[in-house]
């Protein structure tokens, strides 16, 4: 069985050698509750989380506009799927909202094509991310990182070089956090317990949508 099969079996029923009139209702229903499922999923995976993480979340963004009222910058990064998300958040700061008009520098790191894809050819795929911090990276800064993994060398190696500079560093993690769960890794760690790369990501959506809300009313 292929993995689109086993994900989606009822897609792919058995053959057999008498006509089923009722199959067209029948993968309707199990489409139907196999969507259920997965928002059911999600919704518990989202409680879940954000209770376990209410007042770290409070701390990291009390630590975030902090940094950004004082002066400091947003960077955020991620590979994939990871990176549009990494996208979507700066321009949570970035862009001025309904309830806060004003406009706060953040950077999505992939977001500079010409710069990731020389450093992946010329140096190493390695470095897209740290290099980049090292050259305008400062104290002060923020740096977020996203991982449904946890142990994305190029991610690690950017908060490490973040941490070297001494730039707030936060991290969303899936799994059971990977290397980012580990000590000194980074400042505030938010890790989605699942197995499922889709809830994962889809748990991180709410984790840094809550995480700008916040900063932005500790700005005041």
């Amino acid at each position: 069985m292929s993995g689109v099969e086993a994900l989606y079996p009822f897609l792919y029923p058995e053959e057999d050698d008498g006509a089923d009139d009722d199959a067209p209702a029948r993968v309707l229903a199990q489409v139907v509750a196999s969507t259920r499922e997965k928002v059911d999923e999600i919704a518990a995976l989202r409680e879940e989380v954000v209770a376990a993480h209410a007042e770290a979340l409070a701390a990291c963004a009390a630590a975030m506009a902090h940094s950004l009222a004082g002066g400091g910058r947003l960077f955020a990064f991620g590979n994939g799927g990871s990176s549009t998300d990494a996208q979507a958040l700066a321009a949570l700061f970035a862009l001025p909202t309904a309830d806060d008009p004003r406009s706060w520098p953040a950077t999505a790191l992939a977001a500079d094509v010409a710069t990731l894809t020389a450093l992946a050819n010329d140096v190493a795929f390695a470095v897209v991310f740290s290099r980049p911090i090292a050259a305008a990276g400062r104290p002060g800064d923020v740096a977020v990182a996203l991982s449904t993994s946890g142990g994305s060398a190029n991610v690690l190696r950017g908060l490490a070089e973040a941490r070297r500079r001494g730039l707030v560093t936060v991290g969303l993690a899936g799994y059971d956090g990977g290397a980012m769960a580990e000590p000194g890794v980074v400042d505030h760690l938010f890790v989605m317990p699942s197995s499922s790369v889709h809830r994962i990501q889809e748990a991180q959506t709410t984790v840094y949508q809550v995480l700008a809300e916040l900063t932005r009313r500790a700005l005041g």
